[in-house]
Protein backbone atom coordinates (compact mmCIF):
# COMPACT_ATOMS: atom_id res chain seq x y z
CA UNK A 1 0.00 0.00 0.00
CA UNK A 2 1.33 3.00 -0.86
CA UNK A 3 1.87 6.23 1.73
CA UNK A 4 -1.39 7.82 0.14
CA UNK A 5 -3.29 5.10 0.48
CA UNK A 6 -2.21 4.22 4.21
CA UNK A 7 -2.89 7.80 4.97
CA UNK A 8 -6.37 7.60 3.43
CA UNK A 9 -6.97 4.04 4.69
CA UNK A 10 -6.18 5.22 8.24
CA UNK A 11 -8.66 8.42 7.29
CA UNK A 12 -11.67 6.05 6.43
CA UNK A 13 -11.62 4.37 9.98
CA UNK A 14 -11.08 7.22 11.86
CA UNK A 15 -14.16 8.69 10.07
CA UNK A 16 -16.04 5.45 10.79
CA UNK A 17 -14.62 5.65 14.86
CA UNK A 18 -15.67 8.82 15.07
CA UNK A 19 -13.86 11.43 17.56
CA UNK A 20 -14.89 9.40 20.78
CA UNK A 21 -13.22 6.20 18.56
CA UNK A 22 -10.40 8.08 17.83
CA UNK A 23 -10.12 9.69 21.52
CA UNK A 24 -10.16 6.25 22.89
CA UNK A 25 -7.48 4.54 20.92
CA UNK A 26 -5.10 7.30 21.77
CA UNK A 27 -5.84 6.93 25.14
CA UNK A 28 -5.50 3.61 25.08
CA UNK A 29 -1.75 3.81 23.22
CA UNK A 30 -0.80 6.22 26.09
CA UNK A 31 -2.55 3.57 28.52
CA UNK A 32 -0.11 1.06 27.25
CA UNK A 33 3.02 3.32 26.19
CA UNK A 34 3.13 4.83 30.15
CA UNK A 35 2.71 1.52 31.93
CA UNK A 36 -0.31 3.20 33.62
CA UNK A 37 -2.35 -0.02 34.23
CA UNK A 38 0.44 -0.46 37.28
CA UNK A 39 -1.97 2.07 39.00
CA UNK A 40 -4.63 -0.32 39.57
CA UNK A 41 -2.11 -2.54 41.22
CA UNK A 42 -1.60 -1.33 44.13
CA UNK A 43 0.86 -3.40 46.03
CA UNK A 44 4.76 -2.86 45.82
CA UNK A 45 6.69 -6.02 44.94
CA UNK A 46 8.58 -5.60 47.75
CA UNK A 47 5.37 -6.05 50.32
CA UNK A 48 3.86 -9.05 48.15
CA UNK A 49 4.47 -12.35 50.27
CA UNK A 50 6.73 -14.73 48.21
CA UNK A 51 5.20 -18.06 50.07
CA UNK A 52 2.92 -18.70 53.18
CA UNK A 53 4.62 -18.22 56.84
CA UNK A 54 4.09 -21.60 58.52
CA UNK A 55 3.54 -19.08 61.80
CA UNK A 56 3.19 -15.87 62.92
CA UNK A 57 4.43 -14.10 66.44
CA UNK A 58 1.35 -14.38 68.56
CA UNK A 59 1.34 -12.45 72.20
CA UNK A 60 2.13 -14.82 75.30
CA UNK A 61 -0.82 -14.84 76.83
CA UNK A 62 -5.12 -13.23 75.98
CA UNK A 63 -6.05 -9.86 77.38
CA UNK A 64 -7.77 -10.50 80.60
CA UNK A 65 -11.78 -11.41 79.52
CA UNK A 66 -13.78 -7.76 79.83
CA UNK A 67 -10.62 -5.91 79.36
CA UNK A 68 -10.67 -2.75 76.45
CA UNK A 69 -8.38 -4.19 73.03
CA UNK A 70 -6.76 -2.46 70.69
CA UNK A 71 -8.08 -3.68 66.93
CA UNK A 72 -5.71 -2.64 64.07
CA UNK A 73 -8.03 -2.68 60.72
CA UNK A 74 -5.96 -2.31 57.09
CA UNK A 75 -7.61 -1.11 54.57
CA UNK A 76 -7.04 1.12 51.37
CA UNK A 77 -8.09 4.52 51.29
CA UNK A 78 -11.74 4.48 52.20
CA UNK A 79 -13.80 5.92 49.30
CA UNK A 80 -16.89 8.15 49.66
CA UNK A 81 -20.00 5.90 48.98
CA UNK A 82 -18.25 2.64 49.27
CA UNK A 83 -20.07 0.07 50.76
CA UNK A 84 -17.53 -1.93 51.51
CA UNK A 85 -15.87 0.39 53.29
CA UNK A 86 -19.25 1.65 55.33
CA UNK A 87 -19.22 -2.09 56.07
CA UNK A 88 -16.29 -2.11 57.72
CA UNK A 89 -16.74 0.90 59.82
CA UNK A 90 -19.97 -0.62 60.91
CA UNK A 91 -17.62 -3.32 62.55
CA UNK A 92 -15.63 -0.67 63.69
CA UNK A 93 -18.30 0.92 65.66
CA UNK A 94 -19.51 -1.81 66.72
CA UNK A 95 -16.13 -2.70 68.87
CA UNK A 96 -15.85 1.06 69.65
CA UNK A 97 -19.39 0.90 71.26
CA UNK A 98 -17.44 -2.27 73.20
CA UNK A 99 -15.42 -0.06 74.44
CA UNK A 100 -12.35 -1.09 72.10
CA UNK A 101 -9.74 1.22 70.74
CA UNK A 102 -9.76 1.00 66.66
CA UNK A 103 -6.46 1.72 64.55
CA UNK A 104 -6.88 1.80 60.63
CA UNK A 105 -3.97 1.32 59.10
CA UNK A 106 -4.28 2.75 55.43
CA UNK A 107 -1.93 1.30 52.49
CA UNK A 108 -1.28 3.32 49.85
CA UNK A 109 2.29 2.48 47.98
CA UNK A 110 1.78 5.81 45.98
CA UNK A 111 1.36 7.32 49.97
CA UNK A 112 -0.72 8.37 52.23
CA UNK A 113 -2.44 11.40 53.80
CA UNK A 114 -3.11 10.77 57.32
CA UNK A 115 -4.95 14.12 57.93
CA UNK A 116 -7.07 14.06 55.09
CA UNK A 117 -8.04 10.67 55.57
CA UNK A 118 -9.29 11.59 58.82
CA UNK A 119 -11.17 14.33 58.19
CA UNK A 120 -13.14 12.37 54.74
CA UNK A 121 -13.99 10.17 57.62
CA UNK A 122 -15.26 12.27 59.57
CA UNK A 123 -17.27 14.14 56.67
CA UNK A 124 -18.43 10.72 55.38
CA UNK A 125 -18.72 8.19 58.26
CA UNK A 126 -19.14 10.61 61.00
CA UNK A 127 -20.69 8.39 63.63
CA UNK A 128 -17.71 6.25 64.15
CA UNK A 129 -14.24 7.32 65.32
CA UNK A 130 -10.68 5.58 64.69
CA UNK A 131 -7.40 6.72 64.46
CA UNK A 132 -5.78 6.54 61.45
CA UNK A 133 -2.17 5.71 60.61
CA UNK A 134 -0.01 4.76 57.65
CA UNK A 135 0.77 1.28 57.16
CA UNK A 136 4.01 1.27 55.92
CA UNK A 137 5.03 3.10 59.23
CA UNK A 138 4.66 0.14 60.92
CA UNK A 139 1.19 -1.92 62.17
CA UNK A 140 2.16 -2.16 65.71
CA UNK A 141 0.73 -1.60 69.17
CA UNK A 142 -2.40 -3.31 68.67
CA UNK A 143 -3.82 -6.82 70.60
CA UNK A 144 -5.38 -7.92 67.41
CA UNK A 145 -5.28 -6.55 63.31
CA UNK A 146 -8.06 -7.29 61.04
CA UNK A 147 -7.00 -8.01 57.22
CA UNK A 148 -9.71 -6.53 55.08
CA UNK A 149 -8.69 -7.36 51.64
CA UNK A 150 -6.37 -9.71 49.87
CA UNK A 151 -3.61 -6.67 49.53
CA UNK A 152 -3.85 -6.28 53.17
CA UNK A 153 -3.13 -9.53 54.35
CA UNK A 154 -0.17 -9.38 52.49
CA UNK A 155 0.55 -5.86 54.40
CA UNK A 156 -0.35 -7.34 57.57
CA UNK A 157 2.71 -9.95 56.89
CA UNK A 158 4.80 -7.78 56.05
CA UNK A 159 4.28 -4.59 58.44
CA UNK A 160 3.05 -6.61 61.51
CA UNK A 161 5.83 -8.04 62.94
CA UNK A 162 4.76 -7.80 66.52
CA UNK A 163 3.12 -10.73 67.82
CA UNK A 164 -0.60 -9.79 67.80
CA UNK A 165 -3.70 -11.79 66.88
CA UNK A 166 -4.87 -11.66 63.53
CA UNK A 167 -7.90 -11.89 61.67
CA UNK A 168 -9.16 -11.40 58.15
CA UNK A 169 -12.86 -9.77 57.02
CA UNK A 170 -13.72 -10.76 54.31
CA UNK A 171 -16.46 -9.49 51.82
CA UNK A 172 -15.99 -11.25 48.65
CA UNK A 173 -14.45 -14.68 46.81
CA UNK A 174 -11.44 -11.64 45.64
CA UNK A 175 -9.36 -14.43 43.41
CA UNK A 176 -12.66 -13.80 41.16
CA UNK A 177 -11.79 -10.24 40.96
CA UNK A 178 -8.91 -11.00 38.08
CA UNK A 179 -8.34 -13.43 35.20
CA UNK A 180 -6.22 -16.43 36.56
CA UNK A 181 -3.20 -15.34 36.70
CA UNK A 182 -0.87 -13.68 39.17
CA UNK A 183 -3.47 -11.63 41.13
CA UNK A 184 -5.81 -14.19 41.08
CA UNK A 185 -2.87 -16.86 42.94
CA UNK A 186 -1.76 -13.42 45.19
CA UNK A 187 -5.25 -12.95 46.97
CA UNK A 188 -5.96 -16.95 46.20
CA UNK A 189 -2.73 -17.42 48.94
CA UNK A 190 -4.31 -15.28 51.75
CA UNK A 191 -7.31 -17.88 52.39
CA UNK A 192 -4.65 -19.97 53.68
CA UNK A 193 -2.36 -17.54 56.10
CA UNK A 194 -2.59 -18.38 59.86
CA UNK A 195 -5.58 -15.91 60.45
CA UNK A 196 -8.81 -16.41 61.98
CA UNK A 197 -11.16 -16.13 58.76
CA UNK A 198 -14.62 -14.28 58.76
CA UNK A 199 -16.68 -14.70 55.90
CA UNK A 200 -19.46 -12.30 55.27
CA UNK A 201 -22.44 -14.84 54.62
CA UNK A 202 -22.63 -18.61 53.82
CA UNK A 203 -22.09 -18.31 49.63
CA UNK A 204 -18.47 -16.88 50.51
CA UNK A 205 -17.69 -19.62 53.32
CA UNK A 206 -18.63 -22.09 50.99
CA UNK A 207 -16.81 -20.36 48.14
CA UNK A 208 -13.64 -20.84 49.57
CA UNK A 209 -14.38 -23.75 50.81
CA UNK A 210 -14.74 -25.38 48.00
CA UNK A 211 -11.18 -23.52 46.68
CA UNK A 212 -9.38 -24.90 49.80
CA UNK A 213 -11.38 -27.43 52.28
CA UNK A 214 -11.14 -24.60 55.03
CA UNK A 215 -14.33 -23.02 56.98
CA UNK A 216 -14.47 -20.03 58.18
CA UNK A 217 -16.44 -18.39 60.89
CA UNK A 218 -19.41 -16.93 59.23
CA UNK A 219 -21.03 -13.27 59.81
CA UNK A 220 -24.69 -13.02 58.60
CA UNK A 221 -25.10 -10.37 55.41
CA UNK A 222 -27.19 -7.08 56.94
CA UNK A 223 -29.30 -4.40 55.91
CA UNK A 224 -30.76 -1.40 56.88
CA UNK A 225 -34.34 -1.68 56.34
CA UNK A 226 -34.65 2.02 58.61
CA UNK A 227 -32.48 3.58 55.52
CA UNK A 228 -34.21 1.61 53.00
CA UNK A 229 -37.68 1.25 52.88
CA UNK A 230 -40.84 2.32 50.16
CA UNK A 231 -42.19 5.61 49.74
CA UNK A 232 -44.94 7.06 52.19
CA UNK A 233 -47.00 8.08 50.54
CA UNK A 234 -46.82 5.24 47.77
CA UNK A 235 -45.96 6.88 44.12
CA UNK A 236 -46.76 5.40 41.05
CA UNK A 237 -43.44 2.52 39.99
CA UNK A 238 -42.30 2.99 36.30
CA UNK A 239 -38.96 2.02 34.44
CA UNK A 240 -35.67 -0.24 36.07
CA UNK A 241 -32.46 0.85 37.49
CA UNK A 242 -29.08 -0.41 36.94
CA UNK A 243 -25.54 0.06 39.36
CA UNK A 244 -22.69 0.83 36.35
CA UNK A 245 -19.31 -0.24 37.65
CA UNK A 246 -17.59 -0.58 34.20
CA UNK A 247 -14.10 -0.93 35.82
CA UNK A 248 -14.98 -3.54 38.01
CA UNK A 249 -15.19 -7.24 36.08
CA UNK A 250 -16.83 -8.75 39.18
CA UNK A 251 -20.18 -6.19 38.51
CA UNK A 252 -20.63 -7.69 34.91
CA UNK A 253 -21.15 -4.32 33.20
CA UNK A 254 -20.66 -6.27 29.40
CA UNK A 255 -23.49 -8.62 30.32
CA UNK A 256 -25.80 -5.54 31.94
CA UNK A 257 -25.36 -3.65 28.77
CA UNK A 258 -26.39 -6.49 26.62
CA UNK A 259 -29.55 -7.62 28.80
CA UNK A 260 -30.31 -3.67 29.08
CA UNK A 261 -30.27 -3.33 25.21
CA UNK A 262 -32.49 -5.84 25.03
CA UNK A 263 -34.61 -4.68 27.58
CA UNK A 264 -35.29 -1.75 25.69
CA UNK A 265 -35.85 -2.88 22.89
CA UNK A 266 -39.08 -5.23 24.47
CA UNK A 267 -40.31 -2.29 26.47
CA UNK A 268 -38.91 1.19 24.84
CA UNK A 269 -41.98 2.90 27.24
CA UNK A 270 -40.00 2.03 30.30
CA UNK A 271 -36.98 4.35 31.44
CA UNK A 272 -33.80 3.05 32.64
CA UNK A 273 -32.25 4.45 35.52
CA UNK A 274 -28.63 4.50 35.58
CA UNK A 275 -26.34 5.28 39.26
CA UNK A 276 -22.58 4.73 39.78
CA UNK A 277 -20.55 5.82 36.69
CA UNK A 278 -21.32 6.91 33.36
CA UNK A 279 -22.32 3.64 31.15
CA UNK A 280 -19.94 3.86 28.07
CA UNK A 281 -21.16 2.23 24.72
CA UNK A 282 -24.47 1.26 26.00
CA UNK A 283 -26.35 3.07 23.40
CA UNK A 284 -29.75 2.99 24.54
CA UNK A 285 -31.46 6.70 26.54
CA UNK A 286 -30.84 6.30 29.73
CA UNK A 287 -31.40 8.28 32.91
CA UNK A 288 -28.06 8.84 34.33
CA UNK A 289 -27.76 10.00 37.86
CA UNK A 290 -24.31 9.66 39.21
CA UNK A 291 -23.33 9.21 42.32
CA UNK A 292 -26.28 9.69 44.80
CA UNK A 293 -26.65 9.57 48.57
CA UNK A 294 -28.34 7.06 50.24
CA UNK A 295 -31.24 8.85 51.08
CA UNK A 296 -31.41 10.02 46.88
CA UNK A 297 -31.23 6.06 46.31
CA UNK A 298 -33.96 4.59 48.31
CA UNK A 299 -36.09 7.67 46.41
CA UNK A 300 -35.09 5.89 43.02
CA UNK A 301 -35.48 2.37 44.21
CA UNK A 302 -38.65 3.76 45.68
CA UNK A 303 -40.33 4.76 42.57
CA UNK A 304 -38.69 2.32 39.82
CA UNK A 305 -40.15 -1.82 39.56
CA UNK A 306 -36.95 -3.38 38.98
CA UNK A 307 -32.86 -3.57 38.58
CA UNK A 308 -30.23 -5.22 38.43
CA UNK A 309 -28.51 -6.21 40.70
CA UNK A 310 -25.49 -8.10 39.48
CA UNK A 311 -22.12 -9.69 41.36
CA UNK A 312 -20.15 -12.86 41.07
CA UNK A 313 -17.86 -12.80 43.92
CA UNK A 314 -20.83 -12.52 46.65
CA UNK A 315 -24.36 -11.76 46.29
CA UNK A 316 -24.80 -7.82 46.47
CA UNK A 317 -26.01 -5.42 49.50
CA UNK A 318 -27.44 -3.49 46.47
CA UNK A 319 -29.96 -6.38 46.20
CA UNK A 320 -31.69 -6.41 49.47
CA UNK A 321 -31.43 -2.63 49.72
CA UNK A 322 -33.82 -3.04 46.56
CA UNK A 323 -36.10 -5.38 48.35
CA UNK A 324 -36.66 -3.13 51.07
CA UNK A 325 -37.33 -0.19 49.30
CA UNK A 326 -40.14 -2.09 47.48
CA UNK A 327 -37.81 -2.60 44.14
CA UNK A 328 -37.36 -6.05 42.51
CA UNK A 329 -33.91 -7.50 42.03
CA UNK A 330 -32.92 -9.22 39.18
CA UNK A 331 -29.81 -11.24 40.36
CA UNK A 332 -27.81 -13.31 38.48
CA UNK A 333 -28.08 -16.72 39.32
CA UNK A 334 -25.15 -18.56 41.43
CA UNK A 335 -26.43 -21.45 43.37
CA UNK A 336 -24.34 -20.48 46.28
CA UNK A 337 -26.18 -16.93 46.02
CA UNK A 338 -29.32 -18.63 47.61
CA UNK A 339 -27.77 -19.64 50.65
CA UNK A 340 -27.72 -15.89 51.55
CA UNK A 341 -30.61 -14.43 49.49
CA UNK A 342 -33.32 -16.60 50.19
CA UNK A 343 -35.90 -14.40 49.61
CA UNK A 344 -38.94 -15.06 47.04
CA UNK A 345 -39.49 -11.66 45.76
CA UNK A 346 -35.58 -11.68 43.91
CA UNK A 347 -35.83 -12.90 40.26
CA UNK A 348 -33.10 -15.29 39.93
CA UNK A 349 -32.16 -15.42 35.92
CA UNK A 350 -29.23 -16.89 34.33
CA UNK A 351 -26.39 -15.20 33.72
CA UNK A 352 -27.19 -14.67 29.53
CA UNK A 353 -28.34 -11.21 28.28
CA UNK A 354 -31.55 -12.73 27.24
CA UNK A 355 -32.62 -14.20 30.21
CA UNK A 356 -31.72 -11.38 32.87
CA UNK A 357 -33.56 -8.79 30.33
CA UNK A 358 -36.81 -11.21 30.47
CA UNK A 359 -36.47 -10.94 33.70
CA UNK A 360 -36.62 -7.08 34.07
CA UNK A 361 -39.88 -7.80 31.77
CA UNK A 362 -42.00 -10.30 33.46
CA UNK A 363 -40.91 -7.81 36.16
CA UNK A 364 -42.06 -4.60 34.47
CA UNK A 365 -44.78 -5.97 32.97
CA UNK A 366 -46.52 -7.92 36.02
CA UNK A 367 -50.27 -6.87 36.76
CA UNK A 368 -49.87 -5.85 40.53
CA UNK A 369 -46.85 -3.83 40.46
CA UNK A 370 -47.98 -2.24 43.47
CA UNK A 371 -48.68 -5.25 45.42
CA UNK A 372 -45.56 -7.07 44.52
CA UNK A 373 -43.65 -4.06 46.32
CA UNK A 374 -45.34 -3.95 48.82
CA UNK A 375 -45.10 -7.45 49.53
CA UNK A 376 -40.71 -7.66 49.13
CA UNK A 377 -40.72 -4.34 51.38
CA UNK A 378 -42.27 -6.39 53.84
CA UNK A 379 -40.38 -9.50 53.46
CA UNK A 380 -37.33 -7.34 54.74
CA UNK A 381 -38.69 -5.77 57.47
CA UNK A 382 -36.79 -5.32 60.65
CA UNK A 383 -33.50 -6.42 58.54
CA UNK A 384 -30.41 -4.45 60.12
CA UNK A 385 -26.59 -4.83 60.61
CA UNK A 386 -26.49 -5.40 64.24
CA UNK A 387 -26.56 -9.33 64.04
CA UNK A 388 -23.57 -9.04 61.94
CA UNK A 389 -22.12 -6.14 64.16
CA UNK A 390 -22.85 -8.60 67.01
CA UNK A 391 -21.53 -11.67 65.65
CA UNK A 392 -18.30 -9.90 64.44
CA UNK A 393 -17.40 -8.52 68.01
CA UNK A 394 -18.25 -11.86 69.17
CA UNK A 395 -15.64 -13.31 67.04
CA UNK A 396 -12.66 -10.84 68.12
CA UNK A 397 -13.27 -10.78 71.73
CA UNK A 398 -13.09 -14.43 71.73
CA UNK A 399 -9.86 -14.44 69.65
CA UNK A 400 -8.26 -11.36 72.18
CA UNK A 401 -9.31 -12.86 75.18
CA UNK A 402 -9.09 -16.65 74.45
CA UNK A 403 -12.11 -18.13 75.98
CA UNK A 404 -13.05 -20.77 72.93
CA UNK A 405 -16.76 -20.02 73.67
CA UNK A 406 -17.35 -19.65 69.09
CA UNK A 407 -14.60 -22.21 68.90
CA UNK A 408 -17.32 -24.41 67.00
CA UNK A 409 -20.30 -22.12 66.41
CA UNK A 410 -19.65 -21.80 62.80
CA UNK A 411 -23.20 -22.21 61.96
CA UNK A 412 -25.23 -20.75 65.35
CA UNK A 413 -23.61 -17.06 64.46
CA UNK A 414 -25.40 -17.60 61.04
CA UNK A 415 -29.05 -18.85 62.83
CA UNK A 416 -28.68 -15.45 64.85
CA UNK A 417 -28.76 -13.62 62.24
CA UNK A 418 -32.21 -13.24 61.20
CA UNK A 419 -34.87 -10.65 61.11
CA UNK A 420 -34.79 -9.13 64.89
Amino acid sequence: MSWIGGVASKARRARDVGVRGVAQRLAQRAYIATGAAELRFNLDLDDILPELPESLPLPSRHLAPGAPAAVGWVMTPPAPGSGGHTTLFRMIAALEARGHRCVVFIYDKHGVDVERLTESAAQHWPWVHPEFRDARAGIRDVDAVVATSWESAHVIVTYGRAPMRRLYFMQDYEPYFYGHGAEHEFAAMTYRLPFRRIALGEMLDAMIAEHTGLRSDVVPFGCDSQVYRPPQPEVPRSGVVFYCRPDFPRRGYELACVALRQFHRAHPEQEIHVYGARPRGLDIPVTFHGRLTTAQLNDLYGRTIAGLAMSFTNITLVAEEMLAAGNIPVVNDMALAHLVLPNEHVRWAEPTGAALARALGEAVSAPDVSERAAAAAASVVGRSWEPTCRALVAIVEDEVYGTGTLASTHTELVDRGGQE
